[in-house]
């Protein structure tokens, strides 16, 4: 049966802790400390997702206890919860992801009081939120191998939430830049936001490779080499090769952007004639970014489903 809540709450938490992560590390690597805050309205940002991350958690543990008892969500089931946070590597996973939680959202509250040490408290940010959404891979197929597979399969989700991430967040942060209003936008904001595509434009290559490798490696272990041809027959298949094609799609438009609409837009900032390129960012990073908030549903529902025979 479809668990229509559950499957939205994944789809939820998944989102905002991709963009919690992604953000994060973009403002580091893609703009310099006084434009961060400036530029994205940064710490409202961080704040928000993590207290929403918070919530989020919440709602899944609540939800996921009900659908492994068989109970309504509501009342809340007690006993089904204490249950699962006593199961050794779920509960285990959203103890961590919740403390994990709460130290990025205190480090990003008080980063946003106190300039000092702002630097340090974003660091803090990205590594909590690194933690926090790599234990969503204890929530879906990759923790349900053993041993030395079981390992392997566990790093490369885990690879793949963080860089899948890194992607999801840092379109926010481009989204943010290019969307601003034009009475806001002055020639030292185009040139950040220059700045800040074309660093995301190295940072993606890094990331479309780790995307692809741990893909390849997830695959294997959940569909296998004989199941590849008989994918189309099941709604497991009918979704994965969905998400491959939206990514595919957003691999096609990160491509234009890189070597296409950035350099254009660099040249037109030189002669004082943004607007047609800069609305041209703005329509493909917004397509992109559909595209990648598609492949977060696709994914919250593929975490339950069960997965062909691997046959290795």
């Amino acid at each position: 049966m479809l668990d229509l809540s559950l499957i939205g709450v994944r789809f939820a938490l998944y989102g905002v802790l991709a963009a919690l992560f992604g953000l994060t590390a973009f403002s580091l690597y893609g703009l310099r400390r006084s434009e961060r805050n400036a530029a994205l309205a940064l710490w409202r940002w961080l704040v928000g997702s993590a207290i929403l991350g918070l919530l989020l958690s919440l709602g899944w543990l609540v939800l996921m206890a009900s659908s492994m008892a068989g109970t309504p969500a509501w009342p809340i089931d007690r006993e089904a919860i204490d249950g699962l946070l006593t199961a050794a590597a779920v509960g285990a996973a959203w103890k961590v992801r919740v403390v994990a939680l709460v130290i990025a959202a205190g480090a990003a509250m008080l980063a946003a009081m106190f300039a000092a040490g702002r630097s340090l408290g974003l660091w803090l940010v990205m590594l909590a939120s690194a933690v926090a959404i790599s234990t969503l891979a204890w929530t879906g197929h990759g923790a349900m191998d053993e041993g030395a597979r079981g390992w392997v399969h566990l790093a490369a989700d885990i690879l793949h939430l963080i860089a899948g991430g890194a992607w999801i967040g840092a379109l926010l942060g481009l989204i943010l830049l290019v969307s601003r209003p034009a009475a806001r936008i002055d020639a030292v904001h185009l040139v950040l936001t220059h700045r800040a595509l074309h660093g995301f434009g190295v940072v993606g290559t890094i990331l479309v490779g780790t995307i692809v490798a741990t893909g390849l490696v997830d695959g294997w272990m959940l569909v296998g080499l004989g199941n590849v041809s008989a994918l189309a027959t099941t709604l497991y298949g009918r979704l994965l090769l969905a998400k491959l094609a939206l990514f595919v799609a957003m691999l096609g438009l990160a491509s234009l952007n890189r070597y296409r609409l950035t350099p254009a837009f660099e040249r037109s900032i030189a002669s004082a004639d943004h607007r047609g390129v800069l609305g041209a960012l703005r329509a493909s990073i917004a397509v992109e970014s559909v595209c990648g908030v598609t492949i977060l549903g696709l994914v919250a529902w593929l975490g339950t489903l069960a997965p062909p025979a691997s046959g290795i």
